[in-house]
């Protein structure tokens, strides 16, 4: 068990320093990804061993001036992230299902995503062992009613817009709906460490009426529980999160939680050239069975959007929830003992 914690610890430290050279996405992200992990990876689905829901709003680039500069008009939404998901083991299928309810809006352009995953699970060495797969399904829309094109613009300041359309500006709102599928492999040993390895979007599906191709994203990410040897109250958590688009472009982030009695957590993190985050929540354990966990956590922003000029963004807000329900003893991974016999 030492020998695994030993190679634990040491995969942890080496993505630690790739995370020094790696170059941020701008993309969409949860700070609270270590207790979103299905999102990210279809194998996980059933690990936790119950029913578990989750539910996470983010609301990225609070305060960020959009006001349009032709006649002050908002220019569309920050990026604001919602997001479901439910997943749970199912023993006859050796493994666990899974689903994740995904909305972003960003801009003038909303993407909704339903995700379908299916875990098959088995016991490999201390821990299991997970390959999954996953169904998607995305619908995006595009409103162009507020959008100007070049045409649009007089360079008279006292009536900035004509009548005139551009073509590729026609004021209608436009929507269609994509199919892809992704898939993940995913180990973990229950309370010591947890490393997954998936990509999204393997077919690379596009739309050619809205010029949209889905990106191949790859993630890593992995998790390690350290409990202090005088004080086992106290535990360390620390996460790491790395993710490519098509291997173009980079993120990575990493996060350390600290753990009272399983029932008070807050940590700080980093997202690389993006934000430092903060983060605290509370676990309320009804009984052995079931729990709900609540967190909220604050990124302060790092790059120019967040710079403290006027119309600059102060910050981003994430609020977590999420529960489970344990409808009996969960089976753990075999192991060998010796039985010591007592003779009178």
């Amino acid at each position: 068990m030492q020998f695994w914690k030993h190679k634990m610890v040491s995969f942890l430290l080496l993505m630690g320093l790739l995370s020094s050279v790696a170059n941020a996405q701008n993309e969409g992200q949860y700070t609270h990804f270590m207790f979103n992990r299905l999102s990210y990876n279809p194998a996980y689905a059933g690990s936790s061993g119950a029913l578990s829901l989750t539910l996470l709003y983010n609301n990225q680039w609070l305060g960020l001036d959009l006001q349009s500069p032709v006649d002050g008009a908002s220019a569309g939404s920050t990026p604001v992230n919602f997001l479901f998901s439910v997943d749970l083991p199912v023993n006859f299928l050796h493994g666990g299902i899974g689903a994740t309810f995904n909305s972003q809006s960003i801009g003038y352009h909303t993407n909704s995503t339903v995700d379908i995953d299916y875990a098959f699970r088995m016991y490999w060495g201390p821990g299991t062992l997970s390959a999954g797969i996953e169904a998607n399904l995305y619908n995006f829309t595009f409103n162009t009613a507020d959008l100007y094109g070049a045409s649009d613009l007089t360079g008279d300041p006292t009536n900035p817009t004509s009548s005139a359309g551009d073509p590729a500006v026609n004021g209608k709102e436009v929507s269609e709906m994509m199919i892809d599928v992704s898939t993940g492999l995913y180990y973990q040993v229950p309370g010591e460490y947890y490393v997954g390895l998936s990509v999204k979007n393997l077919l690379g599906s596009h739309s050619d009426e809205l010029h949209w191709e889905n990106a191949r994203t790859a993630y890593l990410m992995g998790g390690y529980e350290y409990s202090f040897p005088y004080n086992p109250s106290f535990k360390l958590k620390p996460s790491v999160l790395f993710k490519t688009a098509d291997f173009s472009v980079f993120q990575a982030e990493a996060a350390m939680l600290l753990d009272y009695e399983n029932a008070f957590w807050g940590g700080l993190g980093y997202r690389l050239g993006d934000a430092f985050t903060f983060m605290a929540g509370i676990n309320w354990n009804f009984s052995n069975l079931n729990w709900l966990r609540i967190g909220v956590a604050y990124d302060l922003t790092t790059s120019k959007l967040g710079t403290m000029r006027s119309g600059r963004s102060f910050g981003t807000i994430e609020i977590f929830a999420n529960g489970s329900i344990r409808f009996g003893a969960t089976r753990q991974a075999p192991t060998s003992s010796r039985n010591t016999r007592y003779l009178y």
